[in-house]
């Protein structure tokens, strides 16, 4: 059995405790990492590269070019092909989008959309739209794909109604704890998530909560295991 370890984390820009940052991705030992909130401005691909290579992983896309939204992997993961899609953008919010990758691990396809939806209901709406049509248009047929990000919304709402109409919400089938990802200081909120291809199997799915994560963001990191 090939198991994908896939880490879905905001970072909130570095703003926090980077150093911590780092070692809660690498104590995570993940195959995948989305990240959300990459530095986006000065000297930004730099910067990413020390975020991989802090934590053990290399750079596969994303960045400025995906609205922040950024793809680590380790070695032991082939990246076979790579693009970041903006979405539709919309005056006085930010811009949104999206990181793919199509990976191979241990002879097993799959591919992976790291995203972060804004706090405004319609865009988040429309953007899961953009999402899977830029999916779809990135080929992902043959890679069974798994959709992680910061979500800014609840569970039951028509964004994760949207989302759960190609996937499973990985927590939902696995998860242990109470799930909240959001605030570190005000736990209340499950707002991060992954989302699998029901052609893939979740065997767990859990919220990192250690001391470093209360000092690397304001966001807990998702961890999920994946049979492919």
């Amino acid at each position: 059995m090939t198991t994908l370890r896939l880490l879905s984390y905001n970072i909130r820009s570095l703003r926090d405790d980077a150093e911590a940052v780092y070692r809660v991705i690498k104590d995570a030992e993940p195959h995948v990492v989305a990240i959300q909130e990459a530095p986006r401005f000065l000297r930004w691909r730099s910067i990413a590269a020390r975020i991989a290579r802090r934590s053990g992983l290399v750079v596969v896309t994303g960045g400025r070019t995906a609205a922040g939204n950024l793809l680590l992997s380790g070695l032991e993961v082939t990246v076979d092909e790579a693009t970041d899609v903006l979405f539709s953008r919309d005056r006085r919010l930010h811009q949104r989008g999206t990181a793919l990758a199509k990976f191979t691990l241990g002879g097993r396809p799959f591919a992976v959309a790291g995203t972060h939806l804004d706090l405004v209901e319609e865009p988040r709406i429309r953007h899961v739209a953009e999402l899977h049509a830029a999916a779809d248009a990135f080929g992902v047929t043959e890679h069974p794909l798994i959709v992680a990000g910061d979500l800014n919304d609840d569970p039951g709402s028509a964004v994760w109604q949207a989302l759960g109409g190609r996937g499973v919400d990985a927590w939902a089938i696995a998860g242990t704890g109470d799930g909240i990802t959001s605030s570190v200081i005000l736990p209340k909120r499950r707002i991060d998530a992954v989302f699998v291809d029901p052609r893939l199997a979740v065997a767990t799915a859990s919220v990192i909560n250690t001391a470093d994560v209360q000092i690397a963001s304001d966001h807990r990191p998702v961890l999920v295991e994946i049979d492919l």
